[in-house]
């Protein structure tokens, strides 16, 4: 059973209390820009056990007649085909899921701005062409030279005045995006601009999770942030103006420290001084508050720095990167004394495939037991661990079959001689479709596959890169899989 090491109640309630003191701070129109995920914010639930992934919808849903939403999606990461690696999909079609999500919760989408448009991004007009077509409302925004340190050009009508001008038809506006550097707090202050020229009384803050800015530099949480988004080279730091404003050390990281003079100027033009002394002072962020076990905390963040080291290595190895991403996070592992092998399943399933001279995979149950899988003629690593961690949570005897030889071949031949497959072992997917079948005759079967949502949040490794499906498969089942950067086969092909 997993430990809790967060009080989620109290953070939704100290966060709604401070989104609302900061309304009342500003009267007018309340810019919100919202870091991380709203609806599946699967990193802050793996690093604070105990966090939801859906507690700021949940904030959200309270006041949802005075929330308006903006989708924000960069052109370049459009261009790039940007994917959620958590979701396993483009940040293009993660656009119109948050669309579609947002309305299905009774929010409101009044728009989407695609950011850092230039003439020769193709893929950005072809997208704004697309969710026009869906009756939805698109804005461009416009790189400006010198982001963000040429003040007094981002500041005029020839850097955010550019923009065009975001029209809202609510209060509280909050800005998210698919991902981090998409140009959310960009989109904010641009409109701030665009408000004072139309006589408009608005104000900005941030609803932030990471980094805590109220926990260490070194706490293991912070850390795991900087390796959640080593792709993006943020760094955590000690926020100068917060030191130098309170002599307090706080914690926030490299971009919003970089953009603080912009905004402090903005705010400057707009109400003669600054509402903020530092880009700290920005951030609506009680999570720190809200850690009922810090050694549950810590313990799940450096699991999460370990998981994300392994993500980048197979990461560069499928697109035969440099090892830039892996290397830094590997520093940051140096400093929480961490290596790879503190990841309870890696040892286990290198072992099997020691042994076996073959792929093997290995599973940690919510009681900490460790599973294992290996290769055979009839299946592969990951469905044999998947068969065995279901026996071993049902209390079925190891050496009780789930799945029949003759129920097994069937399949095989289907797959070799009728879909073309040169691999006749059963993956994930066509295992659990065996076992669902089975469960109408068979009790062990249906005991089995009555625990498949206890696989939830548990952790797999894997010693080979695993194919498209059965990837796809642990993802929907929960699981946090890591592997081994190696191919089984050494085909110059892969099928994505």
């Amino acid at each position: 059973m997993q430990q809790i090491g967060f009080d989620r109640d109290k953070y939704i309630n100290l966060q709604t209390e401070q989104i609302l003191a900061r309304r009342r701070q500003f009267g007018g129109k309340l810019y919100l820009e919202f870091g991380g995920k709203l609806f599946d914010d699967m990193h802050a639930s793996r690093v604070l056990p105990g966090f939801t992934p859906d507690n700021k919808i949940v904030m959200l849903e309270k006041v949802a007649d005075e929330v308006e939403i903006v989708v924000v999606i960069s052109a370049l990461d459009l261009a790039n085909n940007k994917v959620r690696a958590d979701l396993g999909i483009p940040y293009e079609a993660d656009v119109l899921r948050l669309i579609d999500e947002f309305r299905s919760r009774g929010l409101f989408v009044g728009s989407v701005v695609i950011s850092h448009v230039t003439e020769e991004n193709r893929q950005a007009r072809n997208f704004k062409r697309k969710l026009e077509r869906l009756g939805l409302k698109v804005y461009r925004h416009f790189p400006i030279k010198g982001y963000p340190n040429n003040v007094s050009l981002i500041v005029s009508d020839d850097g955010y005045g550019r923009n065009e001008y975001i029209e809202t038809s609510r209060d509280l506006v909050v800005v998210t995006a698919p991902g981090p550097g998409s140009g959310k707090m960009a989109t904010c202050l641009s409109q701030l601009y665009h408000d004072y020229r139309r006589g408009i009384s608005s104000g900005y803050a941030k609803f932030e999770t990471f980094p805590i800015w109220n926990l260490p530099l070194a706490h293991p949480v912070n850390v795991a942030y900087e390796a959640a988004t080593a792709d993006l080279d943020d760094v955590n730091l000690i926020d100068p103006f917060h030191l130098a404003a309170y002599g307090e050390q706080v914690v926030n990281y490299n971009r919003d420290v970089e953009v603080f003079p912009v905004l402090n100027r903005l705010f400057e033009q707009i109400l003669g001084r600054s509402p903020y002394k530092s880009p700290t002072d920005m951030g609506v962020n009680m999570a720190g508050y809200c850690i009922s076990d810090d050694g549950v905390c810590r313990a799940a963040a450096e699991q999460e720095v370990i998981r994300r080291y392994y993500k980048a290595l197979v990461a560069e190895r499928r697109e035969d990167l440099e090892p830039t991403q892996s290397d830094r996070i590997a520093l940051l592992m140096s400093r929480l004394g961490l290596v790879k092998e503190d990841r309870p399943v890696v040892q286990p399933a290198l072992a099997v495939e020691r042994r076996t001279k073959a792929p093997a995979a290995a599973i940690q149950l919510p009681d900490g037991r460790i599973v294992t899988g290996k290769t055979s003629p009839l299946l592969g690593a990951c469905s044999a661990m998947l068969l065995d961690a279901l026996k071993a949570l049902a209390g079925i005897d190891e050496g009780v079959k789930l799945l029949a030889v003759e129920t097994i071949e069937p399949i095989q031949t289907l797959k070799t001689k009728h879909l073309g497959s040169l691999n006749p072992r059963l993956h994930t997917d066509e295992v659990l479709i065996a076992l669902s079948v089975s469960a109408n005759r068979d009790d062990n079967a249906r005991r089995a596959l009555a625990e498949l949502h206890r696989l939830r949040g548990c952790d797999v490794h894997t010693t080979v890169i695993l194919g498209s499906v059965d990837e796809a498969i642990f993802r929907n089942l929960g699981v946090q899989v890591t592997s081994e950067p190696i191919y089984q086969s050494k085909k110059l092909y892969r099928k994505r």
